[in-house]
């Protein structure tokens, strides 16, 4: 009953993203008071952004903006300040929704393959029809990071080509840089000026059937707008990129100077890596038109300033993804009173509710860090991170800069958690600091317990990463009923209508993950010097430019 009573009250407010109504403006606070978490607090923030009349908050729904605008309140509440521009809470993003143009073909020789069938071709932002013929190069795995020893574009030209790559990278690849690699590809290829990418499936995927892949690959995508109205990309000019079944990817190779078999039996032996060479022939790609949707959705941004004006230009990033999947398509067999709902009450209404937990612990009197803290709850993660991506690229922080992000995303707080993983802590300095919280807690740190999943670059941070910035985020980890818990929610309610408040959650828990998430943020807001990236780190020297480094500690190698 009381959230729908302020639901009403928020229905009233007009609520377009273009012109959102702001919150009062923040109010001084008055009382000190202890430094604790809530439980209840930490129910309540859950019960809101869960319930059914948000929809499912979807990115570019009136159910996200009413999310955004309680956020927006719960920020006033604790007299932070608007970071959004012009003084709101809010920043608009424009994105585009774009689905791929039907009757799609790729013709080698006399073999002709075609999408939904022996093809799957990608969705691209750049919808205009697709006419290419040309030549085929073979590039090994496709991976272009020299400084890192990933060099397979070494003595090819491959402009004005199409490569020809290998899918999944070289075994023995740490899982968090073989996912960073992998979405890399097609940026790669790009930037070598390739004009097209076909991906010939390894014998590693043999477990995943073709149809699968098929089904999957058509999917729209969807991207954020720049100021001149252009979808956002990092593919770098490359016009298309596609997937071929094993099948039809013996005659890319007919005419090269090794077959296929050759190719895939060195792939497959530990230590090797397979040497791109020409193809010795030509493909025709060919695709109608796509079509294209545009939308808004704002991220929500407030700061609260730092003590200490020498530090005052370098924020501490607290970010968590306000959006879900909102409402699921009817299916054939759907009962009359089918729960179509996908909630996300602890994707990631949890990461929310934790959010403003730790800004209503840091905005107490007393307890005001050194540094700025930049809190945000963005939009779009589960359409690929693109709010994050977008706040990135277009800081709140005026003069200032993002100095290290710590990511809240998706706890499992079903059972009372005993260790963590602390994703992105092996890079840098924040290692230490992640290690320091937890201890204070008795919370032990374990290693990823999930590798296959790449969850390193599938949430928030990553954007930030990728701009050089040193990041973090926490899973609730394996320990006592934790392995059972974790995969039960990802088998059987992850991204369903089954993740709502209908599930045991244990709201303690959610109080506890809160408190250790402000430990490390504190420790970091209050430091005497930023995070550093770790010498010899692999996301540090790609993305790190010129920045110091600090050395790894002996214990950490």
């Amino acid at each position: 009953m009381i959230v729908r009573q302020m639901l009403a009250g928020l229905a009233a407010l007009s609520l377009t993203t273009s012109s959102f109504a702001q919150p009062p403006a923040p109010a001084p606070a008055t009382s000190a008071a202890p430094a604790d978490f809530s439980a209840d607090a930490f129910r309540t923030h859950v019960t809101f952004l869960a319930d059914d009349l948000l929809e499912g908050r979807e990115a570019g729904t009136r159910g996200y903006d009413l999310a955004a605008r309680y956020v927006a309140t719960q920020f006033a509440a604790l007299g932070l300040r608007p970071a959004g521009p012009n003084g709101g809470w809010y920043q608009n993003v424009q994105f585009t929704n774009y689905t791929p143009g039907g009757n799609a073909t790729i013709t080698v020789g006399d073999h002709v393959f075609r999408q939904g069938e022996q093809m799957s071709m990608r969705a691209s932002p750049n919808i205009a029809a697709l006419s290419i013929d040309a030549p085929l190069v073979f590039v090994g795995y496709g991976l272009d990071a020299p400084a890192q020893g990933y060099d397979d574009y070494r003595g090819l030209d491959v402009r004005g080509k199409i490569v020809v790559v290998l899918s999944g990278l070289p075994a023995g690849t740490p899982s968090d840089v073989a996912a960073h690699l992998n979405s890399a590809k097609r940026g790669m290829a790009g930037r070598r000026g390739a004009v097209g990418m076909i991906t010939v499936r390894t014998r590693a995927d043999s477990g995943t059937p073709w149809e699968r892949v098929v089904r999957f690959g058509g999917r729209p995508g969807t991207t954020w707008l720049q100021p001149d109205g252009t979808p956002f990309s990092e593919d770098n000019g490359l016009r298309f990129a596609a997937g071929i079944s094993e099948q039809a990817a013996e005659t890319l190779f007919a005419r090269g100077t090794r077959r296929l078999s050759q190719v895939l039996d060195e792939a497959g032996r530990a230590g090797t890596r397979p040497r791109g060479f020409a193809l010795n022939q030509n493909a025709r790609v060919a695709r109608e038109a796509g079509t294209e949707t545009r939308f808004s959705s704002p991220n929500v941004v407030a700061i609260l300033p730092g003590s200490d004006p020498s530090v005052a230009n370098e924020y501490v990033l607290l970010m968590a993804h306000l959006d879900h999947i909102g409402i699921r398509a009817p299916r054939p067999n759907d009962a009359a009173d089918a729960d179509r709902i996908n909630n996300g009450a602890l994707d990631n209404a949890t990461g929310i509710a934790t959010l403003i937990e730790t800004a209503r612990v840091f905005s107490r009197p007393g307890n005001r860090p050194r540094r700025p803290i930049l809190i945000a709850a963005v939009t779009a993660e589960e359409k690929g991170l693109l709010g994050a991506e977008f706040l990135a690229h277009h800081p709140v922080t005026g003069n200032g800069r993002v100095v290290s992000v710590v990511n809240l995303d998706m706890p499992i707080l079903t059972y009372d958690f005993q260790d963590v993983i602390a994703f992105g802590a092996e890079h840098s300095t924040m290692g230490p600091i992640t290690a320091r919280a937890a201890a204070q807690m008795g919370v032990r740190l374990a290693p990823d317990p999930l590798p296959e999943e790449g969850l390193f670059v599938r949430s928030d941070h990553y954007g930030f990463v990728r701009v050089g910035v040193p990041s973090v985020f926490l899973m609730t980890g394996f320990s006592g009923d934790g392995e059972r818990e974790f995969r039960g929610f990802l088998t059987t309610r992850y991204h369903t209508p089954a993740d709502d408040l209908n599930q045991s959650i244990n709201w303690q828990a959610g109080a506890k993950f809160a408190r250790l998430n402000y430990l490390i943020a504190r420790e970091i807001a209050n430091g005497p010097e930023v995070p550093r990236w770790y010498r010899g780190s692999f996301f540090g020297e790609m993305f790190g430019g010129t920045q110091d480094r600090a050395v790894r500690p002996a214990a950490a190698r």
